[in-house]
């Protein structure tokens, strides 16, 4: 038997050419943590048929050093159920769309383990944003997020 597609083709178009989307973590006080972030949606679902995300811990400016310490990395570390919210803006307001996908996130590290799945994860990263050329994002973590549920409103083409 096989599975329902988490993301249809038309979703998974709309997510794929976006080029934004919000992230919400959950803070030690259980308020939501919103942060604009870039991502790459990976080309092929993992052995589970979740999509995949993969969202930076990039070099811009940053109100600590270690991305490690940053309060979404610490969110996901205590609770690594995450959101994350691709939206179009249009005037024509018959072109809204919004795609919620929740998820399961986690650090995704440069080490032997993950090295291979982390340096595409990077190459798709750069592929999407050329700014990224000028970024160490080979030597910093990525945010892996594993897809398990999706609700979308709106015009969700592409």
């Amino acid at each position: 038997m096989t599975r329902p597609q988490i993301l249809d083709d038309a979703q998974r178009a709309f997510v794929a050419e976006t080029r934004r989307a919000i992230l919400a973590t959950t803070a030690p006080d259980n308020r939501p943590r919103l942060v604009p972030v870039c991502f790459v949606l990976h080309p092929h679902d993992d052995a589970m048929g979740r999509p995949i995300v993969y969202t930076p811990l990039d070099e811009k400016p940053k109100q600590g050093v270690d991305p490690r310490g940053l309060a979404r990395v610490r969110d996901l570390l205590v609770l690594p159920q995450v959101t994350l919210v691709v939206d179009r803006w249009d005037e024509d307001w018959s072109r809204l769309g919004w795609i919620r996908l929740y998820g399961t996130g986690e650090l995704l590290e440069p080490e032997p383990r993950e090295v291979e799945e982390h340096a595409a994860a990077v190459a798709a990263l750069r592929a999407k944003y050329p700014q990224y050329e000028q970024h160490g994002l080979d030597g910093r973590p990525v945010i892996r997020i594993a897809v398990d549920r999706v609700v979308s409103w709106g015009d969700t083409n592409p």
